[in-house]
């Protein structure tokens, strides 16, 4: 069972949460992939607060006497799961900065090899 001070906070920090990304969308601070996460996790614990029976039934359904702690371990749960996806883009980024790297050396190394070709045909024109 939640108490009404444990809802009136979900909502009021769910609410903050989906005011704060929308802004952050607004002014291009915040890619909409990542805001979108965050806006559907603060829209769940909106219902969750609104409807508690909800949450209760999930609780009991999964063994958990107290709907609190589903709640911390519903937390918990999509951290880990953003953290996970975090770091599969991180590593793909990774990747691809080191091939781009990559490229970019090798140009270079293109370039002063060109010009040390010029210098070359230069210096033989005279």
């Amino acid at each position: 069972m939640m108490t009404m001070m444990l809802r009136l906070v979900l909502i009021l920090v769910s609410a903050a949460t989906m005011i704060m990304m929308i802004q952050k969308i607004r002014k291009a601070k915040l890619q909409i992939e990542d805001a979108i996460f965050w806006v559907l996790v603060s829209f769940m614990f909106v219902l969750f607060s609104l409807f508690p029976p909800v949450a209760d039934f999930l609780a009991h359904m999964l063994g958990i006497y107290a709907t609190v702690n589903f709640l911390f371990l519903f937390i918990i749960f999509l951290l880990l799961i953003r953290v996970f996806s975090m770091t599969i883009r991180m590593s793909q980024q990774e990747t691809k900065l080191k091939e781009l790297t990559q490229k970019f050396a090798l140009y270079e190394l293109e370039q002063r090899e060109k010009a040390q070709r010029k210098e070359r045909n230069d210096e033989k024109d005279e």
